[in-house]
């Protein structure tokens, strides 16, 4: 499945790491923030590599709704209460910085990338006081907030909270524009990291800085990252037929749409769940079927999917990766606020190599933790606890006989387990369902014919190849 923003994009392509090499900073992931950082230390003169896996942009980038804002859902009023006011001055004023900082850059680097200033709302379908809330705390904290009392939605609401000053835009059109300045290498993964030396593909590549950037950092210790983060999925589908008023809109609850507009499209996202735990499917077909009751006769256009790194905070860790690894940086758990948080995260980073600190820095420390971060940790901590014992005693649900064509699932053949998929054409493909990360128990997600991983997210296509890290292998085939 391919994202509305893959399609018409110049991406040219970029060879892989053909020999060793030394610069001031390597930068692992050419999404969004890996890509922006590299440019802001590429001005501070710095050489920078940007090593991608794969191609510029595959990742998660091409997978968001492409809103740049600093409203996040009813995020103000919590974090005041649960972080202290300057905590959430800091995390409020790095957001709307970067909604400026994405202006300017597009415009001094001519970059045409249909960026359009657009005022963010949360919608309440129910509960409005809790927007009135938010209101006050947002504005206290100096973002541009306002109540409405109808936010023109072609569905009931009890009233919407209002941000201005925000913007959307093509987020692949923004990263091909910033990313033809900069050295990137395609197709060259990192394999290994040790202090200064990256191991590229069999080679070697030395820098005095390292930044993750590659969505979920990979290095299990020092740091710990697959233990204070959880991994979400959402889907997205884009139609034609369909209108929505000038504006980016968010429910206020979890199951509530997203929604936003693309030229003659209108953006529909929502059915969240946790990685690895979609047995039943069915997400775009809801989506679907929301948009046919919203708007009768709309088409479909595109559908796709995106995946997040949650904090149990809910505030992304961007700073140093752990204090034992002084010249390793890193930037993950943006949730589902990718662009923001990837400009922010850029300006941060750049600023702690610089050696010219940010002040919005704080909040956003790695290097922090509360009680708080005690329950998120050990629902997680329960959950790969869930997924080691399914490895280790889970019986196969089905005889590989049994399983119908098109679909997939752990299964029973010749006395083993193993993962199988049957393609239309009646070919099968089998792979081993222990993830090469930690050892979990995946998971068949029939929506988009993927092993998931429940554990910490890690994802495979039905033929094992790799998706999503922190695993950094494909899945050991079985031939049948």
């Amino acid at each position: 499945m391919s994202s509305l923003w893959t399609s018409g994009v110049d991406m040219p392509k970029r060879e892989a790491l053909k020999g060793n090499t030394e610069v001031d900073t390597a930068v692992i992931g050419a999404g969004m923030a890996g890509v922006l950082t590299a440019w802001f230390l590429q001005q501070e003169g710095q050489r920078v590599a940007v090593l991608e896996a794969g191609r510029v942009g595959c990742g998660q980038t091409g997978g968001t709704t492409a809103k740049i804002t600093s409203q996040h859902g009813l995020t103000y009023a919590r974090l005041t209460r649960r972080l202290g006011r300057e905590a959430a001055r800091q995390y409020a004023m790095a957001n709307q910085r970067a909604v400026e900082d994405y202006r300017r850059l597009a415009d001094s680097l001519g970059i045409a990338c249909d960026l359009e200033p657009r005022s963010a709302f949360v919608y309440a379908v129910r509960d409005a006081g809790r927007l009135e809330e938010e209101c006050e705390a947002a504005r206290a904290l100096g973002l541009p907030a306002r109540l409405e009392a109808d936010p023109g939605l072609p569905f009931a609401t009890e009233g919407a909270l209002r941000f201005e000053e925000q913007a959307q835009f093509h987020p692949l059109k923004f990263l091909a524009g910033v990313a033809r300045h900069l050295e990137i290498y395609e197709n060259s993964r990192v394999q290994q990291v040790e202090g200064d030396t990256l191991t590229v593909c069999g080679h070697r590549v030395r820098a005095k800085q390292v930044v993750f950037a590659s969505h979920f950092p990979f290095v299990n210790r020092p740091g710990c990252y697959f233990a204070r983060m959880s991994q979400s999925r959402s889907y997205s589908m884009a139609f034609r037929g369909a209108s929505l008023p000038c504006g980016m809109y968010l429910g206020a609850d979890e199951e509530d749409l997203s929604l936003r507009a693309y030229g003659d499209l209108v953006i529909l996202c929502g059915e969240p769940h946790n990685t690895g735990d979609s047995r039943q499917g069915g997400h775009f077909e809801a989506l679907a079927r929301r948009a046919r009751e919203l708007w009768p006769g709309a088409a479909e256009a595109a559908r796709w999917s995106a995946q997040d790194c949650m904090t149990g905070d809910g505030v992304p860790y961007i700073g140093h990766y752990c204090a034992s690894t002084p010249n390793w940086y890193v930037a993950t758990g943006f949730g589902k606020w990718g662009m923001s948080s990837s400009m922010a995260a850029a300006r941060i980073l750049a600023g702690e190599i610089a050696r010219r600190p940010d002040p919005c820095a704080g909040v956003f420390s790695p290097q922090r933790f509360s009680l708080r971060e005690l329950p998120p940790m050990a629902e997680e901590g329960a959950r790969v606890a869930k997924g080691l014992a399914l490895e280790l005693f889970s019986i196969p649900r089905a005889r590989a006989r049994d399983l119908p064509v098109g679909h997939g699932g752990v299964v029973e053949f010749q006395g083993q387990t193993v993962g199988l998929y049957k393609q239309e054409d009646g070919t099968v493909c089998a792979v081993q369902t222990r993830c090469p990360h930690l050892g979990c128990q995946l998971e068949w997600n029939p929506d988009e014919k993927s092993w998931d991983c429940p554990c910490h997210g890690s994802r495979f296509d039905y033929t094992g190849k790799w998706l999503n890290g922190p695993a950094q292998e494909d899945l050991p085939s079985i031939h049948l």
